[in-house]
């Protein structure tokens, strides 16, 4: 998950996340490195944290790891991935 130190929804999304039974999200500081924020844009194509990933499929922001729960294909993904 790329996130930043301060974010509400980065906040929000990892403890949805670990409500879910994860338990091992690797976090990569956007704010504490220039270059990753820029791979991060490069890789999503979007400016904003968090973007998530569920092994290599991007979910995309806290929004949209809802509603892809809410649409019941989150838990199909955790586990595949």
């Amino acid at each position: 998950m790329y996130t930043t130190g301060v974010c509400p929804y980065c906040i929000r999304a990892e403890s949805f996340l670990r409500a879910k039974g994860v338990t091992s999200i690797d976090k990569v500081r956007v704010d504490l490195d220039p270059a990753r924020r820029v791979e991060m844009m490069e890789r999503t194509g979007r400016r904003t944290v968090p973007q998530i990933y569920v092994g290599e499929v991007h979910v995309g922001g806290f929004d949209d790891l809802v509603a892809l729960d809410r649409a019941g294909k989150l838990e199909t993904l955790l586990v595949a991935g």
